[in-house]
């Protein structure tokens, strides 16, 4: 997007730097980093940056600002998962954009997705780092909201920790070891100090939960979860809590939030980033030119279930009683703003938020695609494509 350091990393761009840049990754991450990782970092002006990070804290604003929105997501949670003592409001937020064209020419944010629930907040930090090191990349930076790695390190302990001791924080998720997201639960234990635990492998006494390591039974007194509810039901786990036990723990990021802040909440915003989106149920007529709308189930990650321009039979195949937990939405034309060897190539940016005192923007997540949708499944056999890093000129000069 900024032009001169696009054309000077083009020409500079090399495929030994890029093995280079990838086993370095691999190496602090500390495990092989399986999904794919762009050749290239996306650059970025400030502003845009800047107006989307600003766009992302009004959109949470406005949501919990509204008492229809509060009551509708509160009586959405599963009973099996409302989770005691929520939080009043998410400890981690994400906000997804991709970028349009308006009829003055000028490039707009469009929000594509939002959600309460954490995402690669220790990796991301290594590959946005490894980019500038790897390509000496002078002059930019990553981290947003005034960040450096020092300061951030200090506030995502703070947000995971509280104080307690490393030792009795666990990072916790599904089958972690063979999740493609190891290579973020390793840099986190690397970064802050926690393991990573399997769900399944916690022990409960009473309402206090352990975890066993070298023969030690250690308590756990606060929990960093990545456990996504739904891959939970689908894959049939029966776990040794329930989240809707009364249990004597704290949480980096409250559980619930999983549900209230995620595709349920597009419906509910008014922002002019936010494309038409109703629930599927609240839909009287489907319109004629479906091809022009995307169809998403409300609590599936990582693309799992979306179509991009569904027919009427995919959509007369969902029944009446699980409309609602669709939602139907107006499909942007994203502008492909990167110039790479293989022609323009889409960018859809991930804002990265930690919410304790307040809202702060921290990180990017950028993905990169030239396929009908950016994740990796749509963008097979390419290059070029890929998870990536936002940077943008430390000087603001662009």
């Amino acid at each position: 997007m900024i032009a001169s350091l696009r054309e000077r990393f083009n020409r500079s761009f090399t495929p030994a730097l890029y093995q280079s840049l990838l086993a370095e990754v691999d190496r602090k991450a500390g495990c092989h980093v399986k999904y794919r990782q762009a050749e290239t970092p996306c650059f970025f002006p400030k502003r845009i940056l800047h107006e989307m990070s600003e766009a992302g804290e009004a959109l949470v604003t406005e949501l919990l600002a509204n008492p229809q929105y509060l009551a509708d997501s509160r009586a959405i949670i599963p009973p099996e998962y409302d989770t005691p003592y929520e939080a009043p409001h998410p400890m981690f937020v994400c906000a997804d954009f991709g970028l349009v064209c308006t009829e003055t020419g000028r490039l707009e944010p469009r929000l594509v997705e939002i959600q309460g629930f954490p995402s690669l907040y220790a990796s991301q930090r290594i590959l946005s780092q490894q980019y500038i090191d790897t390509y000496k990349l002078e002059g930019v930076g990553h981290y947003l909201g005034g960040h450096t790695e020092s300061s951030y390190h200090q506030l995502l302990s703070r947000a995971i920790l509280n104080g307690h001791d490393p030792e009795n924080v666990v990072l916790l998720e599904i089958d972690p070891e063979n999740q493609k997201t190891l290579p973020d639960f390793k840099a986190t234990q690397r970064f802050i100090g926690i393991p990573y635990i399997c769900v399944t492998k916690v022990r409960k006494q009473g309402n206090r939960l352990f975890y066993e390591h070298e023969g030690r039974h250690i308590p756990i007194l606060r929990i960093y979860n990545r456990v996504i509810a739904d891959e939970l039901a689908r894959l049939n786990i029966e776990t040794p809590f329930r989240f809707c036990d009364d249990l004597n723990v704290e949480w980096a990021g409250h559980p619930n939030w999983f549900f209230r802040l995620s595709k349920f909440s597009i419906p509910y915003l008014r922002h002019y980033t936010v494309p038409q989106t109703m629930f599927l149920s609240d839909v009287p007529e489907l319109p004629a030119d479906l091809e022009n709308y995307v169809l998403k189930p409300l609590f599936s990650f990582a693309g799992l279930g979306v179509i991009v321009g569904p027919t009427r039979q995919q959509v007369d195949a969902i029944t009446h009683e699980r409309r609602r937990d669709y939602i139907l939405q107006q499909r942007m034309d994203f502008e492909p703003v990167v110039e790479t060897p293989h022609g323009a190539t889409k960018a859809e940016v991930r804002v990265m938020y930690i919410w304790l005192d307040k809202m702060i923007p921290v990180l990017t997540i950028i993905r990169m695609g030239r396929g009908k949708m950016m994740g990796v499944d749509h963008n097979k056999n390419m290059e070029w494509v890929g998870g990536s890093a936002g940077l943008y000129p430390l000087d603001g000069a662009a």
